[in-house]
């Protein structure tokens, strides 16, 4: 709980920049949509279809940089905004390796569903280990390792990246992916901004137009929505997690006092000085 609690104060602090996913993602979508749409009849057409994704590109560094740098306090920052901002090109880099690969997985999908359904038994073949079966594990598990996988590996190690430039606490991050809380987050951001959002547009579309263009606009906004929201979370979840102290707790009896010999310590000038015992010899001259 208290976490969580961090998280929402963590969130409360970024709320500029929280609210700049919003409408700055979006922004960066349309702009997109336009550069698909720009002719090359003229030589400013073809410069801009050039500086247009360079522009997206520099505005999707900042509002990233922007947001993870917005989830630390001042005093967790180590690094500027711009060496921060351009580490994320090497995880870009990374994603879009993973996803290569993850692609060509998807293609292979079918082929290796055949032979691991050829290589089982009679049995199983007609019963469990069927070529549908199969390719739909495959399938679950290629989704699982886009969605779950490659974002739970490549957020953490962005956000210190962002956080500290190339000075990663390796040891922290190393830790976090033994969090089981960070994959527990990972898990529900991709269910809630990846896999709900696809049953909106499973159903058959019916009605007149006008109401057709209305439900595919209410289903994108809500789908836009949920990812957003998701992606914010779960930057936020990264902070408070990479924030927090790695200091091992106290057992209970730690600070329980430990009995020890008088004169055992130093002589302090608040110590109490004993009166020594009288000897013998002082004894008889008293007499």
């Amino acid at each position: 709980m208290s976490d969580f609690k961090e998280m929402l104060r963590r969130l409360g602090c970024a709320w500029g920049w929280t609210a700049a996913q919003f409408w700055a993602t979006l922004l960066i979508v349309l702009v997109g949509v336009v550069w698909t749409r720009v002719p090359e009849r003229h030589v400013w057409q073809v410069g801009l279809t050039l500086l247009l994704p360079l522009l997206m590109l520099a505005s999707a560094l900042v509002l990233e940089a922007g947001t993870m740098r917005s989830f630390f306090d001042q005093e967790e920052r180590r690094t500027r905004f711009e060496w921060g901002a351009l580490t994320l090109l090497v995880w870009i880099a990374v994603v879009w390796l993973a996803w290569f690969i993850l692609d060509w997985c998807d293609d292979q999908t079918p082929q290796w569903a055949s032979y691991l359904s050829s290589r089982a038994s009679a049995h199983a073949r007609a019963r469990l280990f069927t070529y549908e079966h199969i390719q739909l594990w495959l399938t679950i598990l290629v989704w699982i390792g886009r969605w779950i996988v490659v974002p739970a590996k490549v957020i953490p190690h962005a956000m210190a990246s962002a956080q500290r430039g190339w000075h990663l606490p390796w040891r922290k991050l190393l830790r976090m992916m033994l969090n089981w809380r960070w994959w527990i987050g990972a898990v529900m951001a991709a269910l809630l901004g990846v896999l709900l959002p696809s049953y909106f547009f499973n159903g058959e579309p019916h009605g007149t137009v006008a109401h057709q263009v209305w439900a595919v606009s209410l289903k994108l906004a809500g789908a836009y929505l949920l990812a957003t929201t998701s992606w914010v979370l779960l930057l936020a979840w990264a902070a408070v997690l990479l924030a927090r102290d790695e200091r091992r707790p106290k057992a209970p009896g730690d600070d329980a006092p430990v009995a020890a010999p008088v004169g055992s310590g130093p002589l302090a000038e608040d110590s109490v000085k004993l009166p020594l015992p009288k000897s013998d010899n002082d004894a008889g001259g008293n007499i």
